[in-house]
């Protein structure tokens, strides 16, 4: 039997104590397992899709626990096989009993433990999804804002998905007149010329631009942004710190050195989750404990999406750190310069010259501040409400590659006749980069790097 007909079964619901507990079965044949944990009186009185209150037997026919049960036949589904939920109190003991109870009642169907991510895995092989809908599931569970849920919940019904497939087709169309032309050159009807194909290719390269910005827009909202506080000790990183938490996250003293190790919250802007990092000051030090803090302090600098270097706007000459934060920092990270203290110096709050002043003790310059670090992680203020893509890194290389074909498609079109091969040979191209989105164009290789990163039980 494929590994994929076999039936499997989880826990579904996260680890711990809670009111509730789901033990999920998905299979092609699931009747000795109903029977077995539900009894024959109760099985007969189950209706598909609808609750039914029952006592969950053991192999004796004693109670383990009394619950709901919910039967979904195939294929209408989540995974389109038959499902069956067992929605059960919510301790550990309880739900362990009951996934063993039923891996022995599967025993002689194959029945085994889901790995991470196999129920939905079923649903896209079984067309109950597609991959991008698929992935989406992950990322509403994952979502770390509002705004964040919303792009997947979008996404998950089907709205990325639709958006792909719409510009395929029209590559897919415009290739069929271009093999038109080429099949029958006989003909006095120049079928792409007729088509405008021109034009119509201009346009479907000007949605694929706007899906792309909103898809880069929504990998910014998907995977969020860290940014890091550097800066000397004493120029109020954990001040400013706690006044975007809004709490008192870190520890706030006049001695040098009190930051030691990092401390992070996370905030959110405009629906953006904001990884906000406070790590220790730098500055020349033969306290081993503190330097352990600094060598921390240039790591995370190291892996974060930007770099907000605070100074103290009262100190004279206050020493210019860039040289040596920058040294750190990867490839295209973002780099801030803050000014705080400007309650003690008398500055204006905002943004000039390209440096923020602010004070962390006062609040002044905040909100400055956080408009200047939604614009370094590449925000677009306002664009969340038109809707973005909670897209993903996969999802920006295939429309990226699906967009370098469409101009090297344009300049075939434009060098005439003899190059209509190979202007065929772009769209193609163009369209499957476009299928990968949705898995029409994918690989094993692909689908266990995907699912494999799902829960257990979903």
């Amino acid at each position: 039997m494929n590994v994929d007909e076999v039936p499997i079964a989880a826990i579904a619901t996260a680890p711990g104590r809670g009111g509730i507990g789901i033990v999920r079965v998905s299979g092609s044949e699931l009747e000795p397992v109903l029977l077995g944990v539900l009894g024959a009186r109760r099985r007969a009185a189950l209706r598909p899709r609808e609750a039914l209150l029952a006592h969950f037997l053991d192999a004796q026919g004693a109670a383990l626990d009394q619950g709901l049960v919910l039967y979904f036949p195939g294929p209408h589904s989540y995974t389109g096989e038959s499902v069956l939920e067992l929605h059960a109190h919510g301790g550990g003991v309880v739900l362990r009993q009951l996934l063993a109870r039923i891996l022995e009642l599967g025993a002689g169907l194959g029945l085994r433990i889901a790995q991470p991510g196999e129920f939905t895995r079923r649903a896209y092989l079984n067309n109950r999804l597609d991959l991008a809908q698929a992935e989406a599931v992950a990322d509403l569970i994952d979502a770390s804002s509002v705004q964040a849920a919303r792009g997947a919940l979008r996404s998950l019904q089907g709205e990325f998905s639709r958006t792909a497939r719409h510009l395929a087709a029209e590559l897919t169309e415009l290739r069929a007149l271009t093999e038109a032309t080429l099949d029958f050159p006989e003909e006095e009807i120049d079928f792409l010329k007729a088509a405008d194909a021109g034009k119509r290719l201009a346009a479907v390269a000007a949605q694929l631009e706007e899906v792309r910005r909103r898809a880069r827009q929504g990998a910014v909202l998907r995977e969020g942004v860290r940014v890091v506080l550097v800066g000397a000790p004493n120029v109020g990183k954990s001040s400013l710190l706690n006044a975007l938490a809004g709490e008192e996250a870190a520890i706030v003293t006049e001695f040098a050195g009190t930051t030691r190790d990092r401390i992070e919250r996370t905030i959110e802007i405009e629906g953006l989750a904001v990884s906000v990092i406070d790590t220790a000051g730098l500055r020349e030090t033969q306290d081993p404990v503190e330097a352990i803090g600094i060598a921390r302090t240039l790591e995370a600098a190291a892996q974060a999406d930007c770099v907000l270097e605070l100074r103290d706007d009262t100190a004279a000459g206050s020493a210019d750190l860039e040289p040596h934060v920058r040294a750190h920092l990867a490839p295209g990270t973002a780099h801030c310069t803050v000014h705080n203290k400007i309650d003690l110096s008398g500055k204006a709050p905002g943004v000039r010259d390209g440096v923020c002043y602010v004070s962390a003790r006062t609040g002044a310059g905040l909100e400055a501040l956080r408009s200047q670090l939604l614009a370094a992680a590449g925000w677009e203020a306002g664009l969340a409400a038109e809707g973005v893509f909670l897209a993903r890194a996969r999802h920006l290389h295939a429309l990226e590659r699906a967009a370098g074909h469409l101009v090297a498609a344009q300049s075939r079109l434009a060098l005439g006749n003899a190059q209509l091969e190979l202007f065929a040979e772009e769209l193609r191209l163009a369209a499957n980069a476009l299928g990968e989105i949705t898995g029409s164009v994918s690989s094993d290789a692909l689908l266990g790097e995907i699912f494999g990163r799902f829960c257990l039980g979903k």
